[in-house]
């Protein structure tokens, strides 16, 4: 069965996620922005045995310890979709502007694709391509478990800011309403921070996709 467990990182509370499998108990790390002792204490405390990074977008408090921790490590950096490059290529220059640590840019192992999968152990995680925060977020979809990690596309009442360069509001709400409500009102969302909620919540109550 695939398991996961969140530890918010960063100034900005991110949620990084552990995901991993118990019977191989290899797993992987979603979105490490930070706090890098913080997230491998816990993968050591709980016996996962890391073999990869796994980024939905490369904003600064999800993407900024990814390269170190790849050195660190000898781990593959996979996703997000290669519209993120300009971020990534940033990296340096975002840390710096929120007052981070220093961030390094990387070229990840494996650019993702709508449609595509990953795998830690024998679990095997669904890609959807969901742009309209960032032009190559990605989003992990583990219906064996019936959750998703969604990054900051939509929140629990909310939904990602599409202030930043070549974030598309309009993009965005196709995602929600195109990509994330067919996997089901009963799947559980992961966030990018803040609460876990369902899809079938959000649907019904969010003020920016309720009703969708």
């Amino acid at each position: 069965m695939l398991h996961y467990h969140t530890i918010p990182v960063t100034p900005f509370q991110q949620n990084c996620s552990l995901v991993w499998c118990d019977q191989t108990m290899e797993g992987a790390v979603i979105d490490p922005g930070g706090e890098l002792e913080r997230i491998e204490a816990e993968a050591a405390r709980r016996g996962i045995r890391l073999a990869a990074i796994w980024l939905t977008h490369a904003h600064i408090d999800h993407a900024g310890g990814a390269g170190e921790l790849a050195e660190r490590l000898a781990l593959p950096i996979i996703g997000p979709h290669e519209g993120d490059q300009f971020w990534i290529d940033g990296l340096p220059q975002q840390s710096a502007m929120f007052g981070f640590p220093a961030a390094q840019a990387f070229t990840p192992t494996r650019w993702l694709h709508d449609g595509d999968t990953v795998e830690v152990g024998r679990e095997q995680l669904r890609v959807r391509h969901c742009p309209g925060h960032t032009p190559g977020h990605v989003v992990f979809h583990a219906p064996q478990i019936k959750r998703a990690f969604v990054g900051d596309v939509l929140f629990a009442g909310s939904i990602g800011r599409t202030d930043f360069p070549q974030g598309n509001h309009q993009q965005l709400i196709d995602s929600i309403t195109q990509r994330l409500w067919p996997m089901g009102d009963e799947t559980v969302f992961i966030p990018g921070h803040g609460p876990e909620s369902s899809f079938g919540a959000e649907r019904r109550s969010n003020p920016f996709v309720g009703g969708t």
